[in-house]
């Protein structure tokens, strides 16, 4: 990725930043708010297979507390723990670790102190919405995503990164606004695509139809179908690959 992007982009929000702000603004009055799902954040996918249960993290922002969804079953962490309970043939034992409008930065402030106290086979990052549409600066965004992966992964545990969005499908949003969020967001992924190579670690696009089917109320975070749809993809695609 080019530092020209950026700039770029930067550039283009100055020019047009008389009309963005009152268009972020009203978009933000206007916006559904909805709650994240209810239930404890941990639980048992797989329980009548054999076998030691395989132990798995779900870090990160609204979608990890599953906003959109009555409860986590029903949401990403829910969802993906049964997908890889059937495809690994074992019980997964998983934790929901997540803040609603949370950034990468204040997650490694506040969400990664709250694991550390129990050892974890994988562990998925899930992070980007917020911190495209706070304006997170590159470098902040790969060095906080960068240095959970390492104390994760520096405790035996094998992460992954889900990749940041496209913003520009979120219907909820001003035309305007969606695009130029969802180029803020390509550069966030592009970023984030390098530092998993550079960690050796997975990077997993988000395969999901941007549908009213596919998406709550909010038409901004995923259904109970947009989330089982996300995490079969990512199940089908050996998010960790296999583990004997």
């Amino acid at each position: 990725m080019s530092p020209l992007r950026a700039y770029a982009w930067w550039l283009t929000v100055l020019v047009l930043s008389p009309v963005l702000v009152p268009l972020v603004m009203r978009t933000r009055r206007r916006s559904l708010r909805l709650p994240p799902a209810e239930g404890p954040r941990r639980g048992l996918a797989g329980a009548d297979l054999a076998g030691e249960p395989l132990r798995l993290l779900v870090l990160g922002e609204s979608t990890v507390v599953g906003v959109g969804v009555s409860c986590l079953q029903a949401a990403l962490v829910g969802q993906l723990a049964e997908a890889l309970a059937a495809r690994q043939g074992r019980p997964v034992a998983w934790r929901a670790c997540g803040e609603n409008g949370i950034t990468a930065a204040q997650a490694c402030e506040r969400l990664l102190p709250q694991v550390l106290d129990e050892p974890f086979d994988l562990a998925l990052l899930v992070f980007g919405v917020n911190d495209s549409t706070h304006l997170t600066p590159l470098r902040r965004w790969r060095v906080s995503l960068g240095s959970m992966a390492e104390v994760l992964a520096a405790r035996g545990t094998r992460v992954a990164f889900s990749a940041v969005p496209p913003l520009q499908h979120f219907g909820a949003l001003p035309w305007l606004l969606r695009h130029l969020l969802g180029m803020r967001a390509a550069l966030l992924d592009a970023c984030l695509r390098r530092l998993a190579e550079r960690l050796g670690v997975g990077h997993y696009p988000l395969k999901l139809e941007f549908s009213a089917d596919y998406l709550a109320l909010d038409g901004y975070h995923p259904s109970s179908l947009g989330y089982r749809v996300w995490a079969e993809e990512l199940a089908a695609c050996d998010l960790f690959g296999r583990f004997d």
